[in-house]
């Protein structure tokens, strides 16, 4: 009797476990994929070279093209090349950074092939989390979620440019403005991993954000949430929006890039609401 039992224990987890094991091998994929990424980012430098037609009279030459060339390079790698776009881009006149600690420097390049490793990587990571929860979805889901990846992709791409173009100048400016009415007793200095690590949060944590439109459009389209309860419960989405805006921002503004952001959210929850409510007519003219 006792084996019985066991038996069909067994059988009754077999399935979890086989679930298990599938969530075990796309998780082991997409790090697979992030690691590779990572170390290209991290220990890859990009050289261009360019290539020259020789003309036979007076000794001149064309340009026929630039090619990008990819080498081994751990000093001059395309997180290093990229560190320096941050530093020549982003950081204002008059500040200048410092060295605190010893390694900060490499913290910095890894910093930012973190950042391009998950960039780079979201059609797999995608791709991976699509092909485990696809089983269990009606079809409806499945059309709807192949249609968000693209749209995923460039709200993200959108938050980072977002916060590179406007929240990180913006900030840095207000830093130094600060420094300055402290008189000339005080050097307006940044460390260069706080500098670097503030950059890649901010980027990260506001191409997230942007993601707000789609996951209301996505819980509407799938019949979670109707459009009408977004609208009804503006107040919740804009305090909600300021919360997110308090917990990924720097805080060295005194309030004016936490308000910024609070906005910009604010704003995506309106459009969100009002592309559910056209996803949500869709749905009721389809049936």
């Amino acid at each position: 009797m006792t084996e019985r039992i066991r038996e069909v224990e067994k059988f009754e987890e077999r399935p979890l476990i086989e679930h298990l094991r599938e969530l075990a091998y796309r998780l082991r994929r997409i790090l697979v994929s992030l690691l590779v990424t990572f170390l290209i980012y991290f220990m890859i430098g990009i050289e261009l070279v360019t290539i020259y037609l020789p003309f036979p009279f007076f000794g001149l030459k064309y340009v026929i093209s630039t090619i990008p060339i990819p080498y081994p390079s751990l000093f001059n790698s395309i997180s290093v090349q990229l560190t320096q776009l941050f530093i020549y881009n982003e950081l204002p006149k008059g500040v200048k950074l410092i060295i605190i600690n010893l390694f900060d420097p490499l913290f910095a390049s890894f910093y930012i092939s973190l950042y391009l490793a998950i960039f780079t990587s979201i059609p797999i990571i995608v791709r991976e989390i699509w092909a485990f929860v696809a089983p269990g979805l009606y079809e409806h889901e499945k059309r709807f979620l192949k249609r968000t990846i693209i749209p995923a992709f460039v709200l993200f791409g959108l938050g980072s440019a977002f916060a590179y173009f406007l929240l990180i100048p913006f900030m840095l400016r207000i830093i130094l403005l600060y420094a300055s009415a402290l008189g000339s007793a005080v050097e307006p200095t940044l460390g260069l991993r706080s500098f670097v690590s503030t950059v890649m949060t901010l980027l990260i944590a506001t191409g997230l954000a942007f993601e707000l439109p789609l996951i209301m459009t996505g819980l509407t389209a799938i019949g979670v949430v109707k459009s009408k309860t977004w609208l009804q419960n503006w107040r919740w989405g804009v305090l909600v929006s300021f919360i997110i805006a308090w917990i990924i921002s720097p805080g060295t503004t005194g309030g004016i890039i936490e308000t910024v952001i609070g906005i910009t959210l604010s704003t995506l929850f309106f459009i969100g609401a009002l592309v559910s409510k056209t996803v949500e007519r869709g749905r009721s003219k389809n049936r």
